[in-house]
Order: C-alpha cells, then structure tokens, then sequence
C-alpha cells in the first residue's frame, strides 16, 4: 500500500511517499482499506516534533488521525463488523497512520457510516465533533441560555462547536472573516463578528469563551468575560485561572466514545459537515499546508485513492 511518512521532524516538505506491507489485524483489531482522512492542526504539531512529550512518535511515522474506508478483514474476535462495511474512526495520535492506504485499528474504535454519509463527510467527523463535544460540554460546562464566543467559527472545530452550542440552547456569538458570515449564521450562530474588522473585546457579560488561537486572541478574551466567565483552550496547554476566571486545556484523547452521537445527529438533519478542500494522497504536502495557513473554512481531506 502507499503511504505518506516522515523519517524527520519538519515541516510539510518532509512527508515522503513510499509503499509498506499491510499488517495483519490481531484478534481484536480490523484492516480498513482507508478512503478518506481529515487533516488536523494536530498533525502538524506532531510532524514538527512538538507533541513528543505528549504524544511521542517512532519515526518512521505514518501521520493522520482521522479516517474513513471499507473494511476488509477483522479478527477472529470481531463479531459487530465484517468485510465490506463502511467504517470511520480515529487512530491514537501516537499510533496515527490515517495518511495511507490501508489502516489495522482496534475494531471497537471503528464506528459504522450511516448510508447517506459520504467517505469526506465521516474522515471530518472524529476529531472536530469530538473536540468541540469535550470543550463545550466537559471542560466548559456550557448550559443552555449562557453566552458563549466560539473563536474561528468558520473552522473544523469551530462549526462543530457553533452547531453543538446552538443545539444546547446557548447564545452564540463566533468570530470568522467576512466571506464565512452567513455560513456561520446558518450553522446557528446569532452573532457573528469579523475579526479583520471588528473588535471583539466589545462583548461583555460572556459565559464560556472557546479558544483555538491562542496568543493575542486568548489573552485578549480574559476581558469579555461575565462573573462565571470561563476559558476552555485548544492550545495553551499551560493556562491558567485567572482574577476568578478558570481557565482549562482541553486535552483531546479519543473520538470513539463521540462517534455514534455524531452520527445520530447526522441523521437527524442537525448537523452538518463542512469540507473546505480535498487533495489526493499524492498533495499530502499541500494539505498540510493549507491547515496551517489557518484559514480553512471546515475540514481539510485528504482522498487516499487505490
């Protein structure tokens, strides 16, 4: 099978391609012939080495996390799922692997993609839903009625947590360029403020504030918060509370507890999948590329093709 792999830390230019063997599937695991994955900021991090000390690597390594495809073989302890289905799920970010071909994960972790998803669509889901699921709820507690500012809405896990909030019964107000307003609104935002024109240290009285920017952008959202105001942050692994004000990392560790939510939502007409580009497995490059430009307006594919 071919695969996109890095021998290095780096930057997207060192992704190489190369074929590897299949590995076959233990008694509890399940060979997916991978159609689709999803390219996550994550990845990147951990492409340049800076997640060693959370999630180390053995080079070389096969990136990705989030992935979709057909099974083909399970083990002989697999009894939910058979050659043929149509599957989604999220590697460990150690483990990764998603940018390839073929994939062997623990069958559990697999969730099955309801007719009407396509192959993109589920790729996108793990670890958008999953990580706007935990920021929201989890980690800052968000209730119906309360104010919550979702910064860079417009992005993969900011028009999940647009969506989500919406559904919770939260006044949203996201921040986006001006070309993504109206998708915004119709994911349910009631506000939405252009960050390349307005200013949103102007709000005030805010409940949760959803940070996936971090620097100038978390450090100014101290000041919109109301008296309960809390900051759950996607990238500053080392905040802290401040003035009264909590402040919490959310640490996203697995999507499989997510997925069947996802896909009941999904079904139900609730939610949507935004998909903003798709590249062969060939433009692994300039995929990661276009994550870190970040300016994508939803998720970022990668088709793995065969």
């Amino acid at each position: 099978m071919k695969a996109a792999s890095i021998s290095l830390f780096g930057g997207p230019e060192v992704i190489v391609f190369h074929n590897v063997g299949p590995r076959l599937p233990g008694a509890d695991e399940a060979v997916v012939r991978v159609e689709a994955a999803s390219v996550n900021p994550l990845d990147l991090k951990i492409i340049a080495g800076y997640m060693q000390p959370v999630f180390p690597v053995k080079l070389p390594y096969i990136p990705g996390t989030d992935f979709s495809g057909v099974v083909s073989s399970v083990g002989e302890q697999v009894t939910h799922l058979k050659p043929g289905d149509r599957v989604f799920g999220r590697s460990s970010p150690s483990a990764g692997g998603a940018f390839a071909q073929q994939l062997t994960v623990a069958a559990a972790d697999l969730c099955v993609i309801p007719p009407t998803m396509s192959f993109e669509q589920a790729a996108a889901l793990p670890t958008a839903f999953g990580t706007a699921r935990q920021a929201l709820f989890e980690v800052g507690q968000l209730k119906g009625g309360e104010r919550v500012l979702i910064h860079a809405g417009a992005g993969g896990v900011g028009s999940m947590a647009v969506q989500l909030a919406h559904m919770a019964g939260a006044h949203v107000i996201a921040t986006a360029s001006a070309r993504n307003i109206e998708r915004v609104k119709s994911l349910g935002a009631d506000e939405v403020i252009d960050y390349h024109s307005q200013d949103f240290t102007t709000l005030s009285d805010i409940d949760l504030v959803l940070d996936s920017l971090g620097g100038s952008t978390l450090e100014n959202s101290w000041s919109v918060l109301g008296m309960s105001g809390r900051i759950a942050t996607l990238v500053e692994f080392d905040i802290e509370s401040r003035e009264g004000h909590a402040g919490q990392a959310v640490f996203f560790a697995s999507a499989t507890p997510f997925l069947q939510e996802a896909v009941r939502q999904f079904r139900a007409g609730q939610l949507q999948v935004i998909t903003d580009s798709i590249f062969t497995l060939d433009e692994t490059r300039a995929a990661l590329e276009k994550v870190a430009t970040g300016h994508a307006c939803g998720k970022v594919i990668i088709r793995t093709g065969h």
